[in-house]
């Protein structure tokens, strides 16, 4: 995918990482370990959301969080179509 925007490595692994804990969550049965992955997302969103990425593309920020996130899911492993 091509894209207007030069994500950073490292916000663009969290985002995929974000993708591989949500869809754990999904399939996971055990209580604690859901509790687990909870927070992992929770951390991750943390992180995406505060990156100082998108400090550097001000007003753009909404596109360019779609944009994101678009990359990180055609990246992840693991993705149905």
């Amino acid at each position: 995918m091509t894209t207007p925007y030069d994500f950073p490595a490292g916000l663009l692994q969290a985002q995929r990482d974000w993708y591989t804990a949500y869809r754990q969550l999904a399939e996971e049965e055990n209580p604690s370990q859901t509790t687990v992955l909870r927070r992992a997302l929770q951390r991750l969103s943390v992180r995406i959301a505060t990156d100082p990425y998108w400090a550097s593309i001000p007003g753009r920020a909404p596109a360019a969080r779609m944009a994101l996130k678009q990359q990180a899911w055609e990246l992840a492993p693991g993705v149905r179509r």
